[in-house]
């Protein structure tokens, strides 16, 4: 089928450049295009006029004409064209700026990767050619900003484009529509936050090459400002995939992800449980199953029990079991013990009465069998900093993670073990898990991390684990 491709030409004072850059649609062009949208973010000068009188002229072009009746800035302008784009049933939309500073002779090639079904966002490059973005008269400062911020939103992001920067770009409307672009700044960073979002939700980014065209246009955008804000969108981007602060919207990070680094709470769990005689095991809260595969591997046969259905953990694992733990164990869980161990990794603080769960549990336990459990350190020095600085805030992701509803420290948990029936028989704390410093980002970044400051949190970590344990993993016994 044949896609509608619709255009939004945002435009702000292109009274003398809104019908040349309309001109210089191609003819061959044209009879694929559903509709163009002229959207004048409330221009000082005559561009909605400029623009009804092309229309009138008759150009031969679907063209719809709205003057704002306010200025909404660079980012709202986009927001208004897109609600458009979207509620006129188009399949593909191009961004195009009114004062001809990219190329609409490229129509063609900037919406051929979404087309093919090769992508869903294209992004015209200046920078794929080498020299062609200065022979185009980018100015030197601009070039030179641009290749900097480019290198950085590269390596902070995870991606590797040639270009963050450029403002001619096709998007699919049903990727489009899947992403909440209206929460982005009204800003000239909306560029960056919605690459950010189509990124994080997997769809797949294209760049093609375009002519740099630098005129007498007056360039609105405040360097510095800009620099630092699209800065600010990828370093916050990436923190929270590690679990550190809030997402941009529609950039949440994954679902607890297998972190087997040396030291981390995955790999400690794996170890402790591996060292016992295979036996029957219950993963609370298991997630994708994972940890249950590897446990698998060593002899054990492994129940699973999960929030949310989850198909490879029903591959991964013996059974599985779909219940929510805030109500109970589910009664499918009995029919496969008593378990010689039970899992609750990252369990206790996600539900309100972790005590009667421990309880519960008390049911399911054979003669000789552990729980082993852990939970994040609120004393670790990341919320204790968080609180002196007065900008204490849950996180997607970690000790403060926003779907915790408790919180413990290593005196809490065991005040909490004990009156519910159970005594510590042995406890390790955790350092930071450097692992998911690759999460969202480029490979081989936990690596360098670790070699870098790894030493000085596991020293930490010896010497002062109330202050430094990021987790405390913990082994329990009835009394």
């Amino acid at each position: 089928m044949t896609p509608r491709i619709g255009i939004v030409v945002v435009a702000y004072n292109a009274a003398t450049t809104l019908a040349w850059v309309l001109d210089r649609i191609p003819e061959s062009f044209r009879p694929r295009i559903a509709a163009i949208l002229v959207s004048d973010d409330h221009s000082h000068d005559d561009t909605q006029s400029v623009g009804l009188e092309y229309q009138r002229r008759g150009a031969g072009l679907p063209l719809t004409i709205v003057r704002q009746p306010r200025n909404l800035g660079y980012g709202g302008n986009q927001k208004f064209g897109y609600r458009w784009a979207i509620e006129h049933g188009l399949d593909i939309v191009v961004l195009l700026h009114g004062d001809g500073q990219y190329a609409p002779e490229l129509l063609a090639d900037i919406v051929e990767p979404i087309v093919r079904g090769d992508a869903e966002m294209v992004l015209g490059s200046r920078m794929m050619e080498r020299g062609d973005a200065r022979d185009g008269g980018m100015p030197l400062y601009k070039y030179l900003g641009n290749r900097v911020l480019t290198r950085v939103q590269n390596a902070v992001a995870g991606l590797s484009l040639s270009e963050w920067h450029s403002g001619y770009r096709a998007l699919s409307v049903a990727a489009l529509a899947s992403i909440p672009f209206e929460s982005n700044s009204d800003g000239f960073d909306f560029d960056t936050e919605i690459l950010l979002q189509m990124h994080a939700n997997g769809q797949r980014i294209a760049e093609v090459a375009i002519p740099t065209y630098y005129g007498d246009e007056i360039c609105y955008v405040n360097g510095l400002a800009y620099a630092r804000d699209v800065t600010s969108d990828v370093v916050r981007y990436r923190l929270a995939r590690i679990g550190f602060g809030s997402p941009l919207p529609g950039t949440e990070a994954p679902e607890y992800e297998w972190k087997p680094d040396r030291g981390s709470s995955h790999a400690q769990l794996l170890a402790l449980i591996g060292a016992r005689p295979p036996g029957r095991v219950l993963d609370l809260g298991c997630g994708s199953g994972r940890l249950g595969e590897a446990l698998r591997e060593l002899g054990h046969q492994v129940v699973g029990v999960d929030v949310r259905d989850s198909p490879q953990a029903k591959e991964r694992l013996d059974h599985f079991v779909v219940g929510d733990l805030e109500h109970g164990i589910p009664a499918a869980v009995h029919e496969h013990g008593p378990y010689d161990t039970i899992v609750a990794a990252d369990v206790l603080e996600h539900v309100r009465d972790p005590g009667r769960l421990l309880v519960e549990l008390r049911e399911l336990t054979a003669p000789d069998g552990v729980i082993v459990a852990s939970v994040p350190n609120i004393g670790h020095w990341y919320p204790r900093a968080r609180v002196v600085s007065g900008r204490f805030d849950y996180d997607a992701r970690g000790i403060l993670d926003r779907d915790h509803v408790r919180f413990f420290t290593r005196r809490s948990l065991g005040r909490l073990v004990e009156r519910s029936g159970w005594r510590i028989v042995a406890t390790q704390p955790t350092g930071l898990p450097f692992d998911v410093v690759e999460r969202g980002g480029r490979a081989g970044a936990a690596a360098r991390l670790r070699s870098a400051v790894g030493w000085l949190d596991r020293a930490g970590v010896r010497a002062w684990p109330t202050l430094f344990a990021y987790q405390f993993v913990v082994t329990l016994e009835p009394r």
